[in-house]
This record gives structure tokens, sequence and C-alpha cells, in this order.
């Protein structure tokens, strides 16, 4: 008889299955909700593994420290974080591994804290064969409850930014030869290793929403961020929503300098690690938002219909027949 192995069964379908031993809902979104009686938290975890999200190569450990808070917060913004309280840190590091590589981790580490607010709460340390760094991280839910089961029909989608820059940044990290029939410019490169190495996230963007919803009465909205990709995010919110999305090409944000072509096309769907954040609105609602933060994009809408995801420009619809990041 065949044993299922993780590699067959996939990511999405492994935490499914590790959902049955949860309350119900408990794997909807990247956050746990824990209810208290003053108020409540939200609990998200993030492992980075050496060889599968870094290697010395790519990224050093500052930059690396940096990034496994933000991955972290991300999370926390994504679900309607109003302050981050702090985090753990898990450690498995071979024994040969050099005192400078985990001070410099903690700096960056510390760093990211320092602008996003939270401080360390304590961990743990084991040996292994690979480097992990595992970080749980503490906020508190703020008024609006940001789900990824929370899109309507009607609603428009919108994200903070640009997307396909981080998966650029690693492939020049990795020193990969692209097509001869073009040449990177300097500014894309260096902005592009900068998301890689430094992503950033967005604290105002609670206070933002705040300040610009036209029903007071609306307390949930859909929402996640891009850490696997904006296709994943998209199918994220569309499978937990029970509705279709629907994307108009012409309207996702990209870098000015950002070549043309199929493959450029799939780093920008399919790259991840961007941590910008996916979500939708009303669209009064959106309008409002938009005309506050020029960043922020309208992309598409969602509609009723099976949980899929439609690009408007048929001949961009060939881009959905591709794989989103995997993790087994």
């Amino acid at each position: 008889m065949h044993k299922e192995i993780l590699e067959d069964i996939g990511e999405k379908e492994l935490i499914n299955r590790i959902g049955i031993f949860m309350p119900k809902n408990q794997v909807s979104d990247d956050c746990a909700l824990i209810k208290t009686k003053n108020k409540n938290l939200l609990v998200n975890t993030d492992s980075l593994v050496e060889n599968v999200h870094f290697n010395d190569i790519t990224i050093c450990p500052q930059d690396l420290g940096w990034k496994a808070v933000v991955s972290n917060i991300s999370d926390l913004l994504s679900s309607g974080s109003k302050k981050t309280i702090g985090i753990t840190i898990s450690l498995v590091l071979p024994a040969r591994t050099e005192w400078i590589w985990v001070e410099e981790l903690y700096k960056g580490i510390n760093k990211a804290l320092k602008k996003y607010g939270g401080m360390i709460l304590g961990g743990d340390c084991s040996k292994g064969n690979e480097k992990i760094i595992s970080i749980t991280a503490f906020g508190i839910q703020g008024e609006l409850e940001l789900r990824r089961n929370a899109c309507k029909p009607g609603d428009k989608i919108l994200t903070t930014g640009i997307h396909g820059l981080s998966k650029l940044g690693f492939l020049i990290q990795n020193k990969i030869n692209f097509d001869n029939e073009f040449s990177l410019k300097e500014r894309l490169i260096s902005k592009s290793i900068e998301h890689f190495c430094r992503p950033k996230v967005y604290p105002n963007f609670l206070n933002n929403l705040l300040q610009t919803r036209s029903n007071k009465k609306i307390r949930r909205i859909g929402c996640t961020d891009s850490s696997d990709g904006l296709f994943q995010a998209l199918q994220d919110l569309s499978i937990a929503s029970n509705c279709k999305a629907i994307i108009n090409y012409e309207k996702i944000p990209k870098d000015k300098d950002w070549p043309i072509g199929d493959k450029w096309d799939e780093y920008y769907f399919f790259g991840g690690e961007d941590y910008e954040l996916v979500f939708s609105l009303p669209s009064k609602w959106a309008q409002n938002l938009s005309k506050l933060d020029k960043n922020i994009k309208e992309i598409g809408f969602f509609a009723d219909g099976e949980p899929s995801i439609e690009i408007k420009d048929t001949k961009k619809n060939k881009l959905l027949n591709h794989t989103p990041f995997k993790h087994f």
C-alpha cells in the first residue's frame, strides 16, 4: 500500500489535516486569536529554514534576523493587530556555528523590533544539522478584524504595493543569469535586493483603514499578505471566502523598470516574500483609502462563483497554470 508523504499531499493539505485536531477555523488564517477578559491576542509563528528559505550566499545574518521578525509582524498586521507585544525565538543551530553569526542575527532582530515595536520575551536553543529560526509573535487585536474569510462579492481587491521585487532580489543574490535580450537597471537591482533582504511592512495600515471607513458598522474585512506570492494570497482569500477573484492585469502596480514577458509575469504573481497586504473593501471605502494612501492600488474585485481566480485579459490567464511556492 502506498504511504503518503508530505511531498505528495502538499503544505495546504497538511495544514488542513492538522486542523482537525484544533478548534474550528483555527487554521483558516495565519494568526490564532486568543480571547481574554481585557484584550484579545493574536499569535503567529513563522520559521526560516536553511537551504529552504535562506543560505549564507543569499542573505547575511543581520538581514535574516530582520526578515524573520518582519515575516511574523506582517502576519499579525494582516489579521488586524494594532500593536506587537513581543516575540519568542527558537533556534536550531549546528554546533560549529560561529558566535558572530548568532550575534549579527540578534542585531537584525532588535533593529526590526525597534522600528516596528515589541521585545524579545524568551525562547529556546537546540542543536541540529541545519540552521532554523522560528519566531512566535504576539499582537493585540485591533478594532477591525482582518480575516481571509471576510471577502464579499462586490468588494474591490486592493494591494499595498508592488510584487515580484523580492523574487528578483533572490535571483540576483543567487547570481542567476537572465536573458541577454535586456539589461536590468541598477535602480531596479538595488531596490529588489533591498526588498529581499530588508522587507518592510505597514504599521499605519490599520489606522488608515479606520480613518477612511465609510460605514462604522463594518468590523471585518478580508485580508492576507503575499508572503507566498500574490497568486497564493488571492487563492487563499477566494477559497476562505467562497467567492471568485477577478483581476484586472492592467491595474496591477509594477516597478517602472520591470521587464515585459511571460517569465516576468510569473515572477510577479508567484514570487513570494514581498509581504504586501492583499485585501478587499466595499467600493466607497476602497476609494477613500486609495485617496489617502497613493501606494494602495485597486487590482480587481470579488464576484459570486466557485472559488477561483480569473484574469480579465484572457491572454494572461495562462499564468494561472503555474504552481505557487511549495514548502514540501
